[in-house]
């Protein structure tokens, strides 16, 4: 075959533009939205689990811990919200793992697109589905008598800070998807994590109330510090310091998982 026939066989066309980061990490959230949309069962984290872990604990355990549902509801609440959307973020991790097990991941990397496009699109419908569980859990809590002291502004303020933290902490689980070979066993190793540190935490019970050598461990548990800054927030009792802890605990997971996350990426095998 000559040149000439070459010419004639190839396209002559200018080559489409490679695609922005933005484009990319976009198209990537709505590949995310539309398996939602054909697999609606995964949104059952989000909407039935909250529903479920606020009326078990607030109506199993209220009376028993506070004398009464009603005001254990006002304790309790912003600790379900945090427990509920912190073990929501290791699907995103599970989500990812599952594309390099089908082998879609490998083809994604052929692609000229911007590398980290492809976990930056997911965790940004995550984001959504952490808001979406959220509100669900706040609107459920003031049918059930919730009253945040601080008012709109304050739960706002409170689920903000939640959903920054969640950020940061599902870059662990996107790096742990990167090196575990199942999603059976990310499922594992990520509730060996994460259900010692809600449940050893204070989401349920003052921690003065709890043995001296637990408290230790209570205290400086990032769970307890995000519970305690969300509480606050929501009753109006936040200090900066409490504020601030959450915020430097969510940058050093960033600074740390984040790098090492995009590391494994580029030269996973």
């Amino acid at each position: 075959m000559n040149n000439k026939t070459l010419r004639e066989v190839l396209a002559t066309g200018e080559r489409p533009k490679k695609p922005s980061a933005l484009s990319a990490s976009l198209t990537f959230g709505w590949r995310a939205l539309l398996k939602i949309k054909h697999m609606p069962e995964q949104m059952f984290d989000v909407t039935a689990m909250p529903i479920l872990f606020l009326l078990m604990f607030t109506y199993l355990f209220g009376g028993s811990i506070a004398g009464s549902t009603g005001d254990y509801l006002q304790f309790i609440l912003p600790g379900i919200l945090v427990m509920t959307v912190t073990m929501i973020t290791m699907y995103t991790g599970i989500a990812l793992n599952s594309d390099i097990t089908k082998g879609v991941y490998d083809r994604f990397r052929t692609l000229p697109i911007w590398g980290p496009s492809v976990l930056v699109g997911g965790l940004l419908i995550d984001v959504v589905r952490f808001a979406m569980a959220s509100a669900i859990l706040i609107v459920l809590g003031m049918i059930l008598g919730f009253h945040p002291d601080a008012g709109v502004w304050g739960v706002l303020a409170a689920i903000s800070l939640l959903l920054l933290f969640a950020f940061s902490l599902s870059w662990i689980w996107i790096a742990l998807a990167l090196v575990i070979r199942t999603e059976q066993t990310l499922a594992s190793v990520s509730m060996m994590v994460i259900m010692p540190l809600t449940f050893i935490s204070n989401v349920f019970v003052d921690p003065d109330t709890l043995p001296g050598w637990l408290q230790g461990f209570v205290d400086v548990n990032p769970i307890s510090l995000l519970v305690t800054a969300v509480r606050g927030l929501m009753h109006g009792t936040a200090t900066f310091e409490e504020i601030g802890w959450v915020l430097l605990a969510s940058i050093i997971i960033l600074a740390i998982f984040a790098p090492l996350t995009m590391y494994l990426y580029r030269n996973k095998e």
